[in-house]
């Protein structure tokens, strides 16, 4: 509702002045008729005069109603959720909120004078404000009325509806960096960013509001156990894994060493950043049942990347390992990164090759030599089938995606097949295509790539006496931190949420966007807690940050297990690189995702948007951040996106 303003109208003509006139006439019977004609001139004057003035005076009261509550609206647009944080209102906002009223009321408009607008910020950061002019009056003045104020109020407030906000958050390693210009690392300050983001909403909320918040951190892998009921997981899986047969082999003492424990120190390592981009080669497919592929042929420029290793042979332990028997000689050790390297990465028709430099990155680490006893485990390295019905408590949470396939028309994909894209598919106890497997890091073994990472993959078994990697226990393995359904916090509790999360582990998009999806959707897995029923207007917004590029490695152990030897979405010996498989698989996630009337924002802080960023988030929902400031802002722009500017009473 409105506040009507009033309309006063001063009186100067008392109805005793009137009722002698008329006293007057009726003694006097000489020229009745036109005594009688000329008497009723002044009633008829008023009548019409009255008529005329009235109808001014009202036209001028709705036309400044509608400036009052103009400016009142810009101004509170104006000042979004600013007034939330510091309680103030900018001169900025009092001068937009006074431009519109001009707009819509001009000085003088309708012959009316002295015009005033005022505004004052109110406690509950409404915009409330009075505005009056005075409407000289035409006939009416022959009676005195000379003019006529008009006066009315108005108000605006920025509200929150019923919101659930699920926030997919890049966690990876990287986020320990600090931007150029601030004082924490990116994601110290993507956390006192939420703090600002919470407190703006919970203070602009209405008192019946509700409004929700969920977590999803991200790298490789994302740690759900704790949210999935034990019907949605398999009782037992195959793991790519090794055995011991039994038998040793005799033969030379041979150590081998390998390098684990990587720590940063300081320096810097750019993001991947295009230098330059060409046309792709179009290669037509010998066989006419399968398309062709585009392909980068060109050539980069040469690295200039320059690694100095020191060993420090003073600081040299020896442990006795026993599962197998070994001497293990333990080293700490530096390596110091300078330089450009360079890669060409193939981004649909067109090839970009991209650039990263270290100035001076420092990294510590520890060299591990293993000398095996002189009786040689014969290892036989193969799938291994095992019990996974302890998992709540033998595993760390993470999981590995159910059914999906290698696809090959991402404009066509068949969702009975792909079941990791359907967000919204309950699975079916019994039926392993449609559950989740727990992911065991113990014994995960990439064979047949040793512990330095080199080497081939080799699909059949091997036995052997060599040791291949297990890369499970590698960073780029990690498990994060647990997510979060949707749930009405406190301050505290967000506070408490936000000191878990810690960046470790390697940068693969989808997942997270495929499980903030899924905590999200109203019509999946969380029905039940996220729907209100067939008339629910609950606002959904998921926000999917990341500070990097996808960067997946195939040894790693991710959420669709160690992808060179599962192969369960991509092919070592396809025509697609796995970067581009998990990038398109981000894209027909968010579609996913936006198909359940989720808005989507994609942020990128302190690095550049791709294509399938920007088509992601579309016009207006996508920002890019160089520092905390800028993340901030792009903050704020998301929350007054999600308000409800309104009129109040």
């Amino acid at each position: 509702m409105r506040k009507c303003g009033a309309m006063r109208v001063p009186h100067s003509l008392s109805r005793h002045d009137f009722g002698g006139i008329l006293t007057r006439l009726a003694r006097d019977p000489s020229g009745n008729v036109m005594a009688m004609i000329a008497a009723s001139i002044f009633p008829l004057i008023a009548l019409v005069g009255g008529g005329v003035d009235m109808g001014r005076g009202y036209l001028a009261k709705t036309r400044l109603q509608a400036a009052c509550d103009a400016g009142t609206l810009a101004a509170r647009n104006r000042m979004g959720n600013q007034a939330a944080v510091d309680g103030t209102m900018p001169s900025d906002v009092a001068e937009t909120g006074h431009r519109f009223f001009d707009l819509n009321f001009r000085d003088g408009a309708y012959g009316t004078e002295n015009r005033n607008f005022s505004m004052q910020l109110e406690g509950d950061f409404s915009i409330r404000a009075s505005a009056s002019v005075d409407v000289p009056t035409t006939l009416m003045s022959v009676f005195g009325f000379d003019e006529m104020e008009v006066t009315v109020d108005c108000s605006s407030i920025q509200t929150f509806p019923n919101l659930d906000v699920m926030m997919a958050l890049d966690v990876t390693g990287s986020m320990r960096h600090t931007n150029a210009g601030d004082s924490q690392s990116r994601l110290e300050s993507l956390k006192s960013v939420i703090r600002t983001f919470y407190t703006t909403l919970d203070a602009s909320k209405g008192p019946a509001t509700t409004i929700r918040y969920g977590f999803v951190p991200y790298n490789a892998n994302v740690n759900v156990g704790h949210l999935l009921q034990d019907s949605w997981v398999v009782d037992s899986w195959t793991y790519q894994g090794r055995r011991d047969t039994g038998l040793a082999l005799p033969g030379e003492d041979i150590s081998y060493t390998y390098y684990r424990n990587w720590q940063y120190v300081s320096g810097t390592r750019t993001d991947w950043t295009a230098e330059s981009t060409y046309a792709a080669t179009w290669n037509e497919s010998p066989n006419p049942d399968q398309p062709g592929w585009y392909s980068c042929e060109g050539a980069q420029p040469s690295n200039t990347w320059d690694t100095t290793t020191t060993i420090d042979d003073d600081s040299a332990r020896t442990e006795v390992q026993f599962n197998p028997p070994a001497i293990v000689t333990i080293k700490d050790g530096e390596k110091v990164h300078n330089g450009t390297r360079y890669q060409t990465v193939l981004n649909g028709d067109t090839c970009e090759i991209q650039a990263s430099t270290d100035t001076n990155y420092i990294q510590t680490f520890e060299e591990v030599t293993v000398l095996p006893s002189l009786d040689h485990t014969l290892w036989s390295y193969e799938p291994i089938s095992r019990d996974v019905s302890n998992w709540r408590t033998e595993t760390d949470g993470c999981i590995e995606e159910r059914g999906t396939y290698i696809i090959d028309d991402y404009d066509n994909v068949d969702f009975s097949r792909a079941l990791d894209l359907d967000i919204d598919l309950v699975p079916s106890s019994g039926n392993s295509a449609t559950q989740w497997r727990p992911r065991y890091t113990d014994n995960s073994y990439a064979r047949s790539l040793d512990t330095s990472g080199t080497g081939d993959f080799t699909p059949r078994n091997i036995r052997t006496t060599a040791e291949f990697a297990n890369s499970g226990t590698w960073w780029s393995s990690d498990c994060p931190p647990a997510a979060a359904k949707l749930t009405a916090m406190t301050s505290d509790e967000l506070n408490t949420y936000l000191d878990t999360l810690v960046p470790y582990g390697s940068t693969h998009h989808d997942i997270g966007m495929i499980w903030g999806g899924r905590l999200l959707s109203p019509t999946g897995l969380y029905a039940s807690e996220n729907s209100s029923g067939p008339d629910d207007t609950r606002g959904r917004h998921l926000i999917w940050l990341t500070d990097g590029q996808t960067e997946p490695y195939d040894i790693s152990y991710s959420s669709y297990g160690i992808e060179g030897l599962d192969q369960r979405r991509w092919d070592p010996d396809g025509t697609e690189t796995l970067t581009s498989v998990v990038e398109n698989r981000f894209r027909i996630a968010c579609q996913q995702v936006k198909n359940r009337n989720i808005t989507v924002w994609v942020v990128a802080f302190g690095t550049s948007l791709n294509p399938i960023m920007e088509e992601c988030g579309g016009p207006g929902r996508t920002f890019q951040a160089n520092n905390a400031e800028e993340l901030n802002q792009a903050f704020m722009d998301i929350a007054s996106s999600m308000s409800e500017l309104r009129l109040s009473s």
